[in-house]
């Protein structure tokens, strides 16, 4: 009897250890949805869609302003009702329930001074899920202001030794300068692409002929499909989704190498710091004005085709 025992121990620790260390990549996802633009909706269905090629450990609601937890937990419901669909063609999607488990929300006022002050369950998360035991490292994709990711490596610094960062700036950073500014100053060996322009090669430029226009693919490969696809569509109904290239970047590409090619964008060093790359500044690179943007749009009929075929899962 202790023999069955034992060996019933040893196939859970076994099972236990399995799904530490799945090699899929380990991911948070930092968002500001719910505020003022509905383009993270867009890539938090997108996202889902591809959930199970994710190690999903984190949806941290990082607005500031509007845009609360509630907003990512509104997709989860519409994930929830496609769930069935989706695990009929990969058992790796998540459960709905342990999306909400790893839900958090993080901070929803700006950086007041020059150093972090708060500590938010969002950070708190962050820092929890980068000190787990795991041989792989944690992408932290931000797609809102950078606030918890700037308070999570403040209260710790050692956490950047297990952590890497791809953020959508811009408009992002101005939502709060501050804590961006913070990590750029004062944590230079942080990994990090810092994403300004190059995103835009998402919705500007590349191959839009046919169906594959910004509105012409919505409609033909979005609407209709299924719960996630409807809650796209009602929110917004023509392709934006300005921080899925940080999910492209994961998906097809090697995560490992930012300056290599990648659907998510090349990266290029400035200078600033070993481990710190930046949009691409040549010329024969820049869409509509945007630096680097080419680096994306460039595989557009590639990974908008790849998306339809997963969107295809959810069609009645």
């Amino acid at each position: 009897m202790a023999k069955i025992l034992l060996y019933f121990i040893l196939l859970l620790f076994l099972s236990t250890s399995y799904s530490q260390n799945t090699g899929k990549p380990r991911v948070i996802i930092s968002t500001d949805i719910g505020g003022s633009d509905p383009d993270d909706y867009q890539s938090m269905v997108h996202f889902l869609l591809y959930a199970d090629r994710f190690e999903i450990e984190g949806l941290v609601s990082s607005p500031p302003k509007q845009g609360r937890k509630e907003h990512i937990e509104e997709v989860i419901h519409a994930y929830k009702q496609d769930f069935k669909k989706l695990r009929s063609y990969s058992k790796g999607f998540p459960s709905p329930a342990s999306l909400h488990k790893v839900t958090k929300q993080g901070a929803t006022d700006p950086q007041p001074g020059e150093i972090p002050q708060e500590f938010s369950e969002g950070a708190t998360w962050i820092v929890k899920r980068a000190m787990e035991k795991n041989k792989n490292p944690l992408y932290i994709l931000v797609w809102g202001s950078i606030t918890d990711v700037a308070q999570a490596v403040h209260r710790a610094p050692e956490i950047k030794k297990y952590i890497r960062v791809y953020s959508n700036g811009s408009w992002n950073t101005v939502q709060d300068e501050k804590s961006r500014d913070y990590l750029y100053n004062n944590h230079p060996d942080l990994w990090w692409i810092e994403n300004n322009t190059t995103f835009r090669g998402m919705y500007m430029g590349g191959y839009q002929e046919n169906d594959y226009g910004n509105k012409s693919f919505v409609e033909k490969n979005v609407k209709g499909h299924g719960a996630l696809g409807n809650l796209f569509w009602e929110k917004k109904k023509d392709i934006k989704m300005g921080d899925t290239p940080s999910v492209l970047y994961m998906l097809h590409g090697d995560p490992n190498n930012p300056e290599g090619a990648s659907w998510g964008g090349a990266f290029v060093k400035n200078g600033h710091g070993e481990n710190y790359w930046t949009d691409n500044m040549a010329d024969s690179l820049i869409e509509n004005g945007r630096h680097g943007a080419r680096t994306v749009n460039l595989y557009r009929k590639e990974y908008l085709d790849d998306w339809a075929k997963r969107m295809d899962w959810l069609k009645d």
